[in-house]
Parts: C-alpha cells; structure tokens; sequence
C-alpha cells in the first residue's frame, strides 16, 4: 500500500456535485493499494497514519498524531500512486491492484482507523472525485507498505 497523508485544516471529497465526505482538522490521506496488499499492510498502514506525530505541540514540534488532536481522517482511493512513469510519457497502472482488490481494502484501512477511535470519512471508490483541501503546513507525508520489512537506516 501507498500512502500520501497530508495534514489538513479541512478537506471535502465530492463526487457529482455531492459531498461524500469531510472533514475538519486531520488528515487526507490519498491511498493506493498494490496487487499483493493484504491484512497485514491494512494494520501496519492503519496504525501508522493514525499514530504520526505531524501535528504541533505547544513548542511547536511534531509530536502529537491525529488521535492526540482529536482530528479525523478523509480517505480517497487513488491508484494512480502505483503509476510506473519510466518508459514514455504516459503512465502504466499495472502496477496497482484490480479493483476487486483493492476496493475491499480501501474499506478495510477505513475501518481499521475507525477501530482506533478515530472519525472516518471517504471518497467513492472508482469514480471521478473532485478533492477540496487546505493543507496545513503544507505537511505532506509519503507511506509505503514496503518499508515494513526494510531495515531502517542509522
């Protein structure tokens, strides 16, 4: 799974003209799911967007997560985040899973964030979604599902 989460004031997915979902101070988190995601990379994600400290504390520093602040999280779909970009000039999506994969999946991380307690709202899967956001920062964070077997450096 790929993931890039912004830190937001407020953020609004429409599609058709009507609102599928808002929120006020959080996250947006743009999500991608590969062919090979599964339980495993739900809970590592879910776990991770719902416990980064990218918000301030009162010094001003990162250390407190959407949970501490009492924020929510809008969750669009968006598979264009496995776009294999090296050869011409117009993107090849073979990389991202089927939409029978990973539709469920995406509901799966939406549900795994709403387990630890924290308000969830979406786009819909699939369709041409119109996203309205007021980045805060602007605080942008990319996630990669294959860092979890990957040692960390230093």
């Amino acid at each position: 799974m790929r993931a890039v989460v912004q830190r937001v004031s407020r953020a609004r997915v429409t599609v058709d003209g009507q609102s599928t979902g808002e929120v006020g101070q959080g996250l947006l988190v743009y999500l991608g799911v590969g062919p090979e995601d599964g339980e495993r990379e739900v809970e590592w994600l879910a776990g991770k967007v719902a416990g980064l400290r990218i918000f301030p504390d009162d010094q001003g520093r990162f250390d407190r997560s959407v949970q501490d602040v009492g924020g929510g999280v809008l969750v669009v779909s968006q598979f264009t985040l496995y776009a294999d970009t090296r050869r011409g000039r117009r993107p090849a999506f073979t990389d991202a899973a089927p939409p029978e994969v990973a539709a469920p999946l995406v509901e799966r991380v939406m549900a795994a964030l709403r387990a630890r307690g924290l308000p969830v709202a979406g786009g819909r899967f699939g369709a041409h979604m119109l996203v309205h956001a007021v980045n805060d920062g602007p605080v942008t964070i990319v996630l990669d599902s294959e860092d979890l077997d990957r040692p960390r450096r230093g």
